[in-house]
């Protein structure tokens, strides 16, 4: 079940920071089977915020807004605030399963963790636990952009398929690991959005004013504290991993804009010698499966190239010496609405 809601994942993160070069982008560009059905009772993301996403970057205000109607339209997810940030945003983390998983769901995660201290060895009828999170580096928006859609998504999908999905997976879903830093980026590529979108490299939109939105309120990057543990966002972070434990987290981020989508393995002279053999197995074999959804869309990727899977403070390796499998996802950036790809040849 990981493979389904990983392809909604990584479709939706590639399209949401492509979809702004559109005038206006439609929900039905980034939806990832155009028959799949959607109750009529679970708000949109235009619904809620006045928009589709894609025609400006949602603030954190209006992204927790957002949840908070999920979470309250929807038996699917339920919603939990794990303190706030430096600036006094909510750490919200929602737990999106079904309805009969939800009712079970102490005992869910007794089970799964006692998989961890070798108390129980049976995986028979047991959910998979991920753990979804997006946009540690603030000035990185596709991730919390495409968490509107994919929560959309989980929430409202209908049909076979998601119940399969739902009722064998347990989805910890993060919309914003920084919220500080999302919330100044938005305020400054919203501010200086042209009506007539510039995408020339530039203009104004993308030159944000020093610190940027990469950081925290402390200009701490916190993909480099996942082992330190300094910063509460980090902290309500690692709780969450080690109450449960997950067998997949996922991290989404954004590299250069002349650049197409990675994801992991990363190199592989640079996977730190205490990761597992079978990680670096798994975490290839499970990139088999975004190759196969990208080469459907027709999209350019590459992996084992660029990013590396050796430091264990950073989201996509701390799992991996801690009996989960972390995967990076890199998009393109347009640090803004929309820039030109310069290819050089």
């Amino acid at each position: 079940m990981y493979k389904a809601i990983l392809m909604v994942a990584c479709l939706a993160f590639a399209k949401a920071l492509t979809a702004q070069t559109l005038v206006d982008p439609t929900l039905s560009y980034y939806l990832p089977n155009p028959s799949t059905t959607y109750n009529s009772e679970i708000s949109t993301p235009q619904e809620v915020l006045g928009y589709v996403p894609g025609k400006w970057h949602v603030t954190h205000d209006k992204l927790t807004e957002y949840m908070r109607v999920l979470a309250r339209e929807s038996d699917r997810i339920t919603l939990e605030n794990r303190g706030t940030t430096y600036e006094g945003r909510p750490l919200l983390l929602l737990t999106i399963t079904s309805p009969q998983n939800h009712a079970n769901i102490e005992q869910i995660q007794a089970d799964h963790i006692a998989l961890s201290d070798g108390s129980n060895a049976s995986t028979a009828n047991m959910p998979i636990v991920v753990y979804q999170g997006f946009s540690i580096h603030g000035n990185e928006p596709s991730g919390s952009n495409a968490a509107l859609l994919l929560a959309y998504h989980l929430a409202a999908g209908q049909g076979a398929e998601m119940d399969e999905l739902l009722n064998n997976t347990v989805i910890l879903f993060d919309p914003s690991f920084n919220p500080d830093g999302l919330q100044r980026f938005a305020g400054w590529v919203n501010q200086h959005k042209n009506e007539n979108i510039n995408p020339d490299s530039y203009d104004r939109e993308y030159s944000e004013a020093w610190p940027g939105g990469r950081t925290n309120h402390y200009w701490f990057d916190m993909n480099r504290d996942w082992l330190p543990v300094q910063l509460p966002e980090s902290q309500a972070r690692i709780e969450t991993f080690h109450n449960w434990m997950p067998n997949i987290l996922t991290d989404h981020h954004e590299m250069g804009t002349n650049a197409t989508f990675f994801f992991q393995p990363g190199i592989p002279s640079r996977t730190h010698p205490l990761t597992p053999a079978m990680n670096q197995q798994l975490t290839r074999k499970i990139g088999d499966f975004h190759a196969a959804e990208l080469d459907k869309i027709g999209s350019l990727y590459y992996t084992e190239e660029s990013y590396d899977d050796f430091y264990y403070g950073k989201g996509s390796t701390f799992p991996d010496v801690n009996g989960s499998i972390g995967i990076l996802f890199e998009q393109a950036s347009s640090r803004g609405h929309a820039q030109i790809l310069k290819m050089e040849c």
